[in-house]
């Protein structure tokens, strides 16, 4: 599973990504820097620089994962979106199992 968090700062993201991966609840964290994002948000229309984690984790983490975001993450709402991965290769994903507790 490909999970997407947006946060506002690299203090943020490594942060949360350190806590992510030693806690287990995900395998890896890739980190893309310098997005930019619009969006309305209380009314307003927002546009903001951010930073996206791509979080690779199996399903069966998902709402654990969600839940620690949710706790860790400086936005009211953060962006968490969860995608299933229907084609992985069997050495990454075995890897990926076996990094998660």
């Amino acid at each position: 599973m490909l999970v997407f968090c947006t946060v506002p700062d690299e203090k943020a993201a490594k942060a949360i990504s350190s806590a992510l991966v030693k806690e287990g609840l995900c395998a890896c964290v890739n980190q893309v820097p310098k997005i930019t994002s619009y969006y309305i948000y209380d009314g307003e229309f927002c546009e903001d620089n951010e930073l996206l984690l791509l979080i690779k984790t199996a399903p069966s983490h998902f709402k654990k994962l969600q839940a620690r975001l949710n706790e860790l993450h400086p936005y009211d709402v953060p962006e968490i979106i969860g995608i299933r991965i229907s084609e992985i290769s069997p050495a990454y994903h075995k890897w990926l199992l076996t990094a998660l507790k």
